[in-house]
Parts: C-alpha cells; structure tokens; sequence
C-alpha cells in the first residue's frame, strides 16, 4: 500500500474505532509499518486538517472527532449485499478506486444494527463472484432474467421458489428449487439450489428463467458444500 492510499485507510480506521481510538502500536500492526511511521502519517493527516487528536492516559490512541464521521443512514441486508456486489464487479485491487470502494462499503457496514450486519454477512457469503481473468468484461455479462425480485428474496428468506425455465436445449420445465446461492462465472449469472424434481443440486442460468415464483414453503438449511469444490479464483461478496 502505498502513503496516499494508507494515509486514508488510516483515517477510515480511525473513523471506525470511534470514542476508543487506535494507538500507534495496533496501527502499525494493521498496516504493517512502524509506530514511528504512524506518528509522522498522523502528522500528515493532521497539517491535512484532518481532526485528529491524540488521547492521553494508559490505553489512550489517536482519534478522529466524531464530527468527521457520517451520520447514522438504515441499509437493509440486501442494500449492503447490492453494494458488496458493485463493489465486486467494478473493483478488482488493481483498479482505479479499488480502496476508496471497498473503504465506501465499510462505511454501509458500519451504519448498520448488529443484527442487519450480521444477516447482510449471511446473505453476502451466498453470493460469488469468479475473478478468472478469463472472464467476459463486466459489460458483457448477463443480467438476471424474469422473476429477479422473487429468486432474490427467496435466497434472502430462505423460502422455496418456483421457476418456469428454458433449458440449453430449448426445452421449457416447471421447477421447484431451494436456492443456495448466486453465482457469477464467464459472463452470466446463476441460480444454484436443490432441484426438487431431480432431487440434486442444480445451476439454472439465470436470463433462462421465463418466470420465477415466491412460495411460502421453507427451504431446507444446505451447506455449500453440498455443491462442490469452487475454483480458487472464486470469492463469496461478503459485505
């Protein structure tokens, strides 16, 4: 990381750490340089006119004035997975902004209630992303076909969905599928869960979906596992 992008990381963690502070040696531990280097970051920051003070007194830190940080906004868990997932598309570490995305989506994070945070992580780690280099660019990928809303909330709620699909070989099926998760790979998005008609998992491509029904029926607790080994260029969008 070089000075520029660790001068604002840092005062992003310190806008996270709130009333406590960080001192310079946890500091210096998380970005991986010296507590001397710290000091002069913060020095940096400060003739910067970032608000930051220094704390006295045993455990004291640095910290940034709660005036710089944002005020309380409600995401639900499927708006801080909608941002994990732009964030994912748009920003591989190597690309212009990457920082400053995924500091925006630790601010979403952040704002959160303990409980949204913890079932955005839920619902995040079912959706992937394969950054195969291989990969068609993000413009030419596949958007969700028919019954977004519903496959989406049937994921989210862990419910039963109804499809009317268009198999690879234009055969039209009606299915009842447990979703599991969401997957983006070489250019198109799938639906992935249990079929209940083949009694197996299944990947349905998603703009092969004519029709996609919420049921009231709950899905069973599936492991991803159960899908098999993912390739190692794959990663869960977790928010």
């Amino acid at each position: 990381m070089n000075r520029t992008d660790r001068l604002y990381a840092l005062a992003e963690e310190l806008r996270r750490a709130g009333p406590a502070g960080r001192t310079s040696t946890r500091l210096a531990a998380t970005f991986e340089v010296s507590p001397r280097t710290i000091k002069r970051d913060i020095t940096a920051l400060q003739q910067a006119g970032t608000p930051i003070w220094a704390q006295p007194g045993p455990g004291g830190g640095y910290v940034l004035d709660s005036a710089a940080s944002l005020p309380p906004v409600n995401f639900t868990p499927s708006q801080a997975v909608a941002v994990a997932v732009a964030v994912a598309l748009a920003a591989t570490p190597a690309a212009p902004f990457a920082v400053d995305g995924a500091a925006a989506l630790a601010k979403v994070v952040d704002v959160m209630d303990p409980a949204s945070r913890r079932r955005a992580g839920q619902l995040g780690a079912r959706v992937w992303v394969n950054d195969d280099p291989a990969q068609p660019p993000p413009g030419a990928t596949s958007g969700p076909g028919a019954g977004a809303h519903a496959i989406e909330e049937a994921l989210h709620r862990g419910r039963v969905v109804a499809l009317d699909y268009t198999d690879a070989a234009g055969r039209s099926t009606r299915r009842r599928v447990e979703p599991m998760m969401l997957a983006l790979t070489y250019g198109h998005w799938y639906l992935v869960g249990w079929c209940r008609e083949r009694d197996a998992v299944r990947w349905f491509r998603w703009d092969r979906v004519d029709d996609a029904r919420l049921t009231g029926e709950q899905a069973s607790d599936r492991p991803l596992a159960a899908i098999g080994e993912f390739p190692p260029t794959a990663r869960a969008v977790v928010a």
